[in-house]
């Protein structure tokens, strides 16, 4: 039995192939440039090139890919898109055209386009990962498959995007106070999770159970699984990403209490201040949401003590060094050695939850079951 997860940030996407009886340590992975960064530099070398572009396929992550086509409309080429690749830049589409002066086209006048250079989007290129496994003799054809992506959701007209981001956290949360409940089975999945809905209508080719996830959630119940981490009976982790950092407060009940802020608004010491008013109890919404984040919530307000010798932050992500030597003495987890891959492991953990049909062989290789076992032994 094989799962596929991949976890789909900014910068780069880490992939990693799950199987049955072989230990997480042993596991086959990949760490590759994001599938927007991809984007990123076809852009680039269109202008260069000083062609037109027209942009086809999947609603997917923006950031680089967002740069390189403002900047190439800025050089005085022309960028066309169909509507659901234009969404990848914001779900609003006249923002689109007005605010980028990118051309919204059908699909049928995108097939009629002459004289420009066609990119397709998606967050999730199956083959061209089943291509880099093969290229070492591996075939990575998974009997389910799970995929992170940060999803913003689709605001309706007039409501804050940050607003219903952090809206939608607490839903979750209300329906089930644990980190899985950021997961969905692909048919669950919500209409305003754009591109969420936009990776399972391009994974329906592979005819598998697919679980979604946020990324940070993933992350963080990642992060969980590192041994020293989980001997904590009550922990702060906090997911500091490209974009964004989502910070926990984790308990035997479950979530305690978060925040999600945008990453480049805080500087060290402001996030320092972030995560000690989370532990202590004194963090309100307001005073995230009025300087620019998504809000904050605490379900607990009694502080979350901690003891001489213990670490006062879990910390994961790829913007961590921001903690590098804080005074909150941070612990930078690595679950099955590896923090890269957290959010794959993450992703293993809510497949689990989500696909009782194959949460035996992962509960086993989580709790440490067959860690030694080299790849030899179970491909023999």
């Amino acid at each position: 039995m094989q799962i596929l997860a991949v976890d789909v940030g900014t910068g780069t996407q880490d992939i990693f192939l799950f199987r049955a009886g072989l230990g997480l340590e042993n596991g086959l992975k990949l760490v590759m440039p994001s599938p927007t960064m991809v984007v990123w530099r076809q852009i680039r070398a269109a202008t260069r090139r000083r062609s037109d572009v027209l942009l086809t396929g999947k609603t997917m992550g923006g950031g680089p890919s967002h740069w390189a086509a403002r900047d190439h409309l800025r050089s005085g080429l022309r960028l066309f898109a169909t509507p659901d690749a234009g969404r990848s830049f914001n779900d609003d589409l006249d923002q689109v055209r007005r605010e980028m002066g990118v051309v919204i086209v059908s699909e049928d006048e995108a097939a009629g386009l002459r004289e420009v250079e066609r990119l397709s989007l998606r967050d999730l290129d199956y083959p061209a990962i089943e291509a880099a496994f093969r290229a070492f003799g591996v075939d990575p054809s998974p009997d389910a498959l799970a995929v992170a992506v940060f999803d913003h959701g689709a605001a309706p007209p007039g409501v804050s995007d940050r607003k219903f981001r952090f809206d939608y956290l607490l839903d979750r949360i209300r329906s089930s106070n644990r980190l899985s409940a950021f997961a969905y089975r692909a048919e669950e999945i919500p209409a305003s999770l754009t591109r969420m809905k936009a990776v399972a209508e391009t994974a329906a080719e592979l005819d598998c159970p697919l679980v979604v996830m946020d990324t940070a959630p993933a992350a963080v119940l990642g992060a969980t699984l590192d041994p020293a981490v989980a001997a904590a009976e009550r922990v702060l982790v906090a997911n500091v990403g490209n974009f964004h950092t989502l910070a926990f407060r984790l308990g035997p009940g479950g979530i305690e209490g978060l925040f999600e802020h945008h990453t480049g608004m805080v500087d060290r010491g402001r996030l320092e201040a972030l995560l000690s008013a989370l532990a202590e109890g004194t963090l309100t919404h307001a005073e995230v949401y009025d300087e620019g984040g998504h809000g904050a919530l605490l379900l607990r307000t009694d502080p979350l003590s901690v003891r001489e010798g213990e670490f006062g932050v879990v910390v994961t992500g790829p913007r961590r060094a921001r903690l590098r030597s804080s005074r909150l003495r941070p612990y930078f987890a690595v679950p099955f050695g590896d923090m890269m891959i957290a959010g794959c492991f993450g992703l293993l953990a809510a497949a689990a939850d989500l696909l009782p049909g194959l949460s035996g062989p992962i509960r086993e290789a989580l709790a440490g079951a067959g860690a030694e076992r080299p790849l030899w032994e179970v491909e023999g």
